[in-house]
């Protein structure tokens, strides 16, 4: 199965640099589609940390407080950012595989987070205004692995990507964001032969189907479940400030 990424021969004892030179390599390649990604990583914006094993309640703990501290820090005037947690583990069977453990992540984020569910986004992953929330802050969330079938998405390890929701909100605003998806697709179509028939923009379906990357049919049903408590609540915009990881644009292709 051919990848741009380089291969990490044992995730579980290479070193940080390593894990995280491979990724910025499968990034930087020529033919990779997603131009927000080459982006940020270009920029230094592409802030990336490293943990033990995807879709655990220990993990949760780190990585709740690691996407808090990048929504209190980050300044979009400063230019777009991502948040990327990149997994030693586990060895991904198959596509399914990864998509159940992405989707226990997440599930485990959400049962420690204390705060509300990020205002403007729905709860429900089978709205088509769905977003992830972590820490009051919403994102498009894109899995990455080694057994991915688009060429884009076929990282060495477990990898996942938080895009900030409001980033995608500004690139609307300024009317940047339908050249971007096109040209975005075209390099997409142009790599794999065909443009991934998983993509959707927001509020036409929902984006929790986008995620793992896997293809699924309209039966399929996100295995997430939310506590209504945490939209009961206004939740606080999150504070502006500083931070940096690579991050594919969500509904753009990939």
């Amino acid at each position: 199965m051919p990848s741009l990424a380089p291969r990490v021969p044992s995730p579980e004892h290479a070193s940080e640099a390593d894990l995280v030179g491979s990724l910025v390599e499968m990034v930087e390649h020529p033919d990779y589609p997603c131009l927000g990604a080459r982006s940020v990583v270009h920029r230094s914006r592409a802030f990336v940390h490293v943990y033990p094993e995807l879709g655990t309640a220990a993990t949760a703990a780190q990585l709740l407080d690691d996407l808090a501290e990048f929504a209190r820090g980050i300044d979009l005037g400063e230019g777009f950012a991502s948040f990327v947690a990149v997994f030693r583990g586990p060895r991904v069977r198959d596509e399914a595989h990864f998509e159940r453990v992405l989707w226990a992540q997440l599930r485990a984020l959400h049962e420690q987070d204390v705060q509300p569910w990020a205002q403007g986004v729905s709860a429900d992953p089978a709205d088509p205004h769905f977003a992830f929330s972590a820490g009051g802050t919403a994102y498009f969330v894109v899995g990455l692995h080694p057994e991915a079938s688009r060429t884009a998405r076929r990282a060495a390890v477990p990898t996942l990507v938080f895009n900030l929701h409001e980033q995608f909100e500004q690139l609307r605003a300024e009317g940047r964001f339908p050249p971007m998806r096109e040209r975005i697709r075209a390099r997409d179509a142009r790599l794999q032969g065909d443009v991934n028939p998983m993509v959707g923009d927001h509020g036409e379906a929902s984006e929790a189907r986008q995620y793992s990357g896997r293809a699924v049919g309209p039966e399929w049903r996100a295995p997430f479940r939310w506590d209504p408590a945490t939209v009961a609540a206004p939740a606080e915009p999150p504070a502006k400030g500083r931070v940096g990881g690579p991050g594919p644009d969500r509904g753009t292709g990939r």
